[in-house]
């Protein structure tokens, strides 16, 4: 489910703050959270890695991303996945809430590790084709300095933002706040 510690998705539903539900970790079961909470809320947007990667691992712009966010949070209802740190003043400036997965580093090395062997030498369902899994040890480092770099400055933004954040510290609290939304919308 993370990639790594700080995963975290925004969600804005301008018509309807009652209904508002909520958002680069990996992968197939955050990509299932996502599609649930898609299917409970209706967001009109929903950005994968594709928005990050082009074949051959090749990045895209920073303008070419800020693009694809733009079209996505200029809508009333949306939904974007993964930690794209440059952009997250426009998403948190539209977004009403922010779900915050923060599980332990050692969870999220472990299912680093257990995703690169498992779709080593493929690509991965929720990346763009041309992407095959491999192991990058510049990305793995980032992982380990999450602490001490990237989640310091994250932290920062959310105390700013002057939205809802729901802050998940375990697997199991996902599953209990997954099932809460399911209880909600039924």
């Amino acid at each position: 489910m993370c990639a790594f510690r700080a995963i975290w998705r925004c969600v804005c539903k301008a018509d309807d703050r009652a209904a508002r539900a909520d958002q680069r970790a990996v992968r197939r079961r955050e990509i299932n959270v996502g599609r649930r909470i898609v299917t409970n809320a209706g967001p009109a947007g929903l950005s994968h890695g594709p928005a990050q990667w082009r074949p051959g691992w090749i990045e895209s712009s920073k303008d070419d991303i800020r693009a694809r966010l733009a079209t996505i949070t200029a809508s009333d209802q949306w939904l974007i996945d993964r930690n794209y740190g440059g952009t997250l003043g426009v998403r948190l400036a539209r977004a009403d809430t922010v779900v915050y997965l923060d599980f332990p580093i050692r969870l999220c090395t472990w299912r680093v590790l257990r995703r690169i062997w498992t779709y080593r030498g493929q690509t991965r369902p929720d990346m763009t084709e041309g992407c095959p899994e491999r192991f990058d040890l510049e990305f793995f480092l980032y992982i380990l300095a999450w602490d001490s770099g990237p989640r310091l400055r994250t932290e920062e933004r959310l105390r700013e933002y002057g939205g809802r954040v729901v802050r998940l510290r375990y697997p199991a609290a996902l599953r209990e706040w997954r099932v809460s939304l399911d209880k909600a919308t039924a």
